[in-house]
């Protein structure tokens, strides 16, 4: 490797070190750390690894891969409750941008020059908006997509509400006069039940089953990591309800809101994320990224919210996989051109 650098596979008594650099690198992210992928892997299957490039003691970045079986083949991708799983980088302070790129595609290259070695059946990772060069990347045969999310600036709530969008404005303070409430609490039958019901509504898939859900909500909680948020009615009723996690990283996520269709018309769900926002900025957070910005109604919805639309870059190693297509590739041309060759041999014969 260029300059001492090297790669490894983190051990266990490095996972602080690792948690520090998601906190401070702009790439990082609540998905990148050990205690939520324990957590996935508990309720959803599958195991996890931290792949990292050093500089003799120095972690400069890594990658926090989140493996899945298919039959005997290994996979790293990312699944319902894991919308990031992308490179973390080293942020570099220095008055020459040069330097700074620099080191970032070396870091990057060393990653996957080392992931290459893994063997796995394929490698599909989504990255956070900060992360646009990936030069070293594309040379080595990934490729690379746009996709987009809404992110949300919490630090000047009075700058976010004037960006909102005026409908939204009304509906949450109609939502204060009619006498809804926000409430902060472990509620997860009320929210698993409006979560149910939105994705019977719009025929999608349940993120977890119930018990596994629950009790990832639950280990979550206990980690300081998510946050469940409900608007109620005067009578208490949760008619809205949103999952939100946190982490080491500014940069809080939304990964699951749900409202009761009965109550739609009230408001609640602008009622609610206004609310989410106030308290997620209390609580020092930088940022709400409101996961995915699909052309959809619900996007809509979400861009009307005062965020940012950003960038973020799916990825695609060539992996191993695409080896054996190639090789079945030429497997079929040379049998075409063997049975056409045996075709003008016996029209040559009856000739």
């Amino acid at each position: 490797m260029k300059a001492g650098l090297s790669t490894r596979i983190l051990a266990e008594s490095d996972f602080g070190s690792w948690n520090a650099l998601v906190a401070r690198s702009p790439e990082g992210s609540v998905y990148s750390t050990p205690e939520y992928l324990d957590a996935l892997c508990s309720a959803a299957g599958g195991s996890f690894r931290i792949f990292s490039a050093e500089k003799g003691s120095e972690l400069l970045g890594g990658i926090a891969l989140y493996e899945q079986r298919d039959g005997s083949q290994t996979f790293v991708s990312t699944r319902l409750l894991l919308y990031y799983n992308g490179f973390v980088l080293r942020p570099y302070e220095t008055r020459y941008p040069s330097q700074r790129t620099s080191r970032h595609v070396e870091i990057l290259g060393a990653l996957a020059d080392g992931l290459a070695e893994f063997g796995y059946e394929r490698i599909r990772l989504r990255c956070r908006s900060p992360l646009t060069d990936v030069r070293a990347l594309l040379t080595r045969g990934w490729k690379a997509h746009p996709q987009y999310t809404y992110v949300v600036p919490l630090t000047d709530l009075d700058a976010l509400r004037q960006r909102m969008d005026q409908n939204l404005r009304r509906l949450v303070d109609r939502g204060a006069a009619q006498g809804l409430t926000v409430t902060e609490d472990d509620d997860f039958d009320s929210y698993y039940r409006l979560h149910t019901q939105i994705h019977e509504r719009k025929g999608a898939r349940l993120y977890l089953p119930r018990p596994a859900f629950e009790r990832f909500f639950r280990t979550l909680r206990d980690r300081g990591i998510a946050r469940l948020f409900h608007a109620r009615l005067p009578d208490g009723a949760s008619i809205s309800t949103q999952l939100v996690l946190l982490g080491p990283h500014p940069v809080t996520h939304t990964v699951s809101a749900a409202a009761d269709e009965a109550h739609l018309r009230l408001g609640a769900t602008a009622f609610l994320r206004w609310n989410v926002f106030r308290r997620l900025s209390e609580l020092g957070a930088a940022a709400n990224d409101l996961t995915d910005a699909a052309l959809n109604p619900v996007t809509h919805f979400k861009a009307q919210l005062g965020g940012d639309l950003e960038m973020c870059l799916a990825l695609e190693a060539p992996g191993p996989s695409s080896g054996r297509g190639r090789y079945a590739s030429l497997v079929g041309w040379m049998r075409r051109m063997s049975r056409a060759l045996a075709r003008r041999v016996r029209g040559g014969s009856r000739s």
